[in-house]
């Protein structure tokens, strides 16, 4: 992961890594437990990420994949998505979904995820096939292979790697506040497959590659996750490991936004600062 670790000067995406501050990113180790007994899951784990409310903790359990009632009232107002409309602020979901996914909530035999949910909740539109083919989107896999390899689009657009990055950086600055969610990752780490963890690895980073070469000043890239996964293929299911806050972009917006960021609750409360500040 040539690019991820010339960020980090020479360091990988490990917990005795972090705390970093280089001349480009920053690195911290971000607790997704947030005080709550049991594994973190990816309902209430992404619901903590779009709120900074400490979900788990207030209903007395961490829960998924895909959010009860419980943890979608949640979902509705509180949510950056909703908050940053109503100050009109321009936010957005970069990924496609096919066809067959809203085949699948129309039956009522899928449901929304936390992320998508929140979305639709605060009025934005979930990007199609159309806006893949169009440009305005991404797909899940960054490249646009899974379109036609599994999704049976033979004409889908596909891209290299780093061109994806490239593409991503550029529909972000079209809006206040842009998130690509990124489950391959979670699927590799469920089946425990070591090949595939590593190929999925080695294409994020040479997104990221492309990602950051257009970054201009006001920019700040954040990965993270909602829980661990991936780092332990010795069991199918989620860790407790801390997660990784990669910021990435102008060294003193880094710093005031990593300031005092500890845990997940504490990453949509950075995210809002920034965004209104602008």
């Amino acid at each position: 992961m040539s690019n991820l670790n010339k960020l980090l000067d020479g360091r990988s995406l490990l917990k005795d890594a972090a705390p970093f501050h280089g001349d480009r990113a920053s690195l911290l180790a971000v607790d997704p437990s947030v005080g709550v007994h049991g594994l973190p899951q990816s309902a209430t784990g992404q619901a903590i990420l779009l709120t900074g409310i400490n979900i788990p903790a207030e209903l007395g359990y961490h829960y998924g994949p895909k959010p009860n009632p419980e943890v979608a009232a949640y979902l509705r107002e509180a949510t950056l998505f909703s908050r940053f409309v109503k100050e009109g602020k321009k936010a957005t979901l970069l990924n496609a979904y096919p066809p067959r996914y809203f085949d699948g909530i129309d039956s009522g035999k899928r449901l929304y995820s936390s992320i998508p949910l929140s979305v639709i909740n605060a009025g934005l539109p979930l990007f199609k096939h159309d806006d893949l083919f169009a440009g305005r989107a991404l797909s899940a896999d960054f490249t646009g292979d899974g379109w036609r390899s599994m999704l049976g689009f033979a004409e889908a657009p596909t891209m290299e790697a780093h061109q994806a990055g490239q593409k991503l950086g550029a529909l972000a600055k079209e809006y206040d506040f842009s998130l690509f969610e990124y489950w391959a990752s979670d699927y590799a780490g469920h089946r425990q497959e070591l090949d595939n963890a590593i190929h999925l690895m080695e294409t994020f980073d040479e997104v990221l590659g492309g990602l950051v070469q257009d970054l201009d000043n006001d920019g700040l890239i954040l990965v993270t996750s909602d829980h661990g996964n991936m780092e332990d293929l010795s069991t199918r299911r989620h860790t407790d490991a801390h997660v990784p806050a990669l910021v990435i972009g102008n060294k003193s917006a880094r710093d005031e936004f990593t300031r005092d960021m500890k845990a997940l609750t504490d990453i949509a409360p950075a995210i809002w600062k920034t965004v209104m500040k602008e």
